[in-house]
């Protein structure tokens, strides 16, 4: 798999402290109050909304959390404006980057973005800087006990999905961003629990990191960039090997 490996990073937030768990909640909430603006606080009648839903499901998210920001984005409740917000870049290495932004700040997001892109080696760069180096597409990661082959197949092609992907670790689910709330809806219909949902930025070509150096600068970039209130999802397109990947983060 392109970058650093996906399913080491989804083993990696699976043990996350509780402070980390907060601010995946803070994540899942703005999204969810973002789409229920858009689309209305009934899942059935909004399909985005219905896959954020299994999404805070997934990470144990307390349902009156899940409540209070659906009631934020239908109006409910009193609340602040978000807007979402893509930053492209270079980091260390000449590794390209994607940062999805959600704030009620774009001037704040947008001057800690570019300081932390300075700060780690990297630049920021203007619209379509990088994003010719990946696809934007639904990417679900599906283990192996979750699910035999020829039954995520079925369900994932007939839901509309491209492609299923056998590796080592499990099955990795490309489907276009149009159709991502369809398959994820016909997976949870079918009793198959996924480890990872997203629409992503999958790259197309890969520049290789070797360097322990270059990697540690690497690594505290992506790290400082997740823990930024106001980012909901980093997207690379390193090639570094698990040993590489592990010794960069103390590991």
């Amino acid at each position: 798999m392109a970058g650093h490996n996906k399913w080491s990073k989804v083993k990696r937030l699976k043990a996350v402290t509780d402070a980390r768990k907060g601010k995946a909640f803070s994540r899942i909430s703005r999204d969810i109050t973002l789409s229920a603006k858009a689309g209305g606080g009934d899942p059935e009648g909004n399909a985005r909304l219905r896959t954020l839903l299994l999404k805070a499901r997934e990470a144990n998210m307390p349902a009156d959390n899940v409540d209070r920001a659906i009631k934020k984005g239908t109006g409910e409740l009193p609340g602040v404006t978000y807007e979402d917000i893509t930053y492209e870049g270079y980091g260390p290495g000449g590794v390209a980057f994607i940062v999805k932004v959600t704030t009620d700040n774009k001037n704040r997001a947008a001057k800690a973005v570019r300081s932390l892109f300075a700060r780690h080696g990297g630049n920021l760069g203007g619209s379509g800087a990088v994003a010719f180096q990946f696809v934007h597409a639904g990417q679900i990661l599906v283990g192996k006990d979750k699910a035999s082959e020829d039954k995520l197949m079925e369900v994932a092609l007939e839901a509309g999905a491209d492609d299923v992907i056998s590796t080592e670790e499990g099955f990795d689910v490309r489907c276009p961003a149009s159709g991502f709330d369809k398959v994820l809806h016909a997976l949870d219909k079918a009793g198959i629990r996924t480890d990872s949902a997203e629409i992503a930025y999958i790259p197309t070509n890969t520049v290789a990191v070797t360097e322990l150096s270059v990697a540690q600068t690497l690594v505290k970039l992506q790290e400082a960039l997740d823990e930024d209130d106001d980012v909901q999802a980093v997207f690379s397109n390193e090639e570094m090997d698990e040993a590489l990947n592990a010794a960069a983060r103390g590991e």
